[in-house]
């Protein structure tokens, strides 16, 4: 039954099926149940042609065509794709992944800052502000959504197994680039948002509508710290390679 209101972006149905179900790309494959879904650009294609991983599928899109790598480790398969940045374009690759199996996620990817947090230092957030659009079509309007403790403890793990240095956060989720206005970045700020991103919220609710575990970690690229002097820095690309093999290594330590 659809909960009529005023504003479409809050009228959730929560009972019919979809038209096109999720998993119509993967009908006749099921994939690993870990997945490393990134943000994170070449260096994702360039460690699965290192490490001779196998492309399980091309998901075609009008646009794109994204490869659905497996990985085939000593001891479990785990799945990699590298994903196009904003939430409706990054859950509609996540939903269908998870219809194929993948049960545990880690995603990982740059943020910016609004606080005068350094670039490339790694953040763990514990809940996301829904302020983009594509959660609120896989669960009921909340201001904020927790992400599962068991992925957060997981990171949190293999951060300080490796001394890394990390910060708990929240982050705020949003769907507008351009519109991340001074008067906005001082109220999340303000509110407890250390960063901005993207996709975290959106990707947190489809995991938990779907029934699978989801986490994230973040590195600190640009900076909106000085609301009359954006930031852009170097976008945080000095950690990427570094965060590939971190969110691996945090898979791998999942039991």
């Amino acid at each position: 039954m659809i909960n009529k209101n005023e504003i479409p972006i809050l009228e959730y149905d929560d009972v019919s099926k979809e038209v096109i179900q999720p998993d119509h790309d993967f009908e006749d494959i099921r994939l690993p149940k870990k997945c490393l879904f990134t943000f994170l650009g070449d260096v994702v294609h360039e460690y699965a042609k290192a490490h001779n991983a196998e492309v399980i599928r091309q998901l075609i899109t009008v646009s794109h065509t994204y490869n659905v790598y497996i990985l085939h480790e000593d001891k479990e398969d785990i799945c990699l794709v590298q994903s196009l940045i904003g939430s409706a374009a990054a859950v509609q690759v996540l939903d269908s992944l998870v219809s194929a199996g993948c049960r545990e996620v880690i995603a990982v990817g740059s943020c910016g800052v609004l606080d005068g947090i350094p670039e490339n230092a790694f953040l763990v957030p514990t809940k996301a502000l829904r302020d983009e659009g594509t959660s609120y079509h896989y669960l009921p309007a909340s201001r904020y959504i927790e992400l599962d403790d068991k992925m957060v403890k997981a990171i949190e793990a293999t951060f300080k197994k490796h001394n890394l240095p990390f910060i708990t956060c929240t982050t705020w989720s949003t769907d507008g680039f351009f519109r991340e206005t001074k008067d906005m970045v001082r109220y999340r700020l303000e509110e407890g948002c250390k960063v901005v991103e993207m996709e975290c919220a959106a990707l947190a609710a489809c995991c938990r509508h779907r029934g699978a575990s989801f986490g994230q970690f973040l590195f600190t690229a640009n900076s909106l710290a000085n609301v009359h002097e954006y930031d852009a820095r170097d976008f945080g690309t000095d950690s990427h390679e570094k965060a590939l093999l971190l969110g691996l290594d945090v898979l791998r330590e999942l039991a």
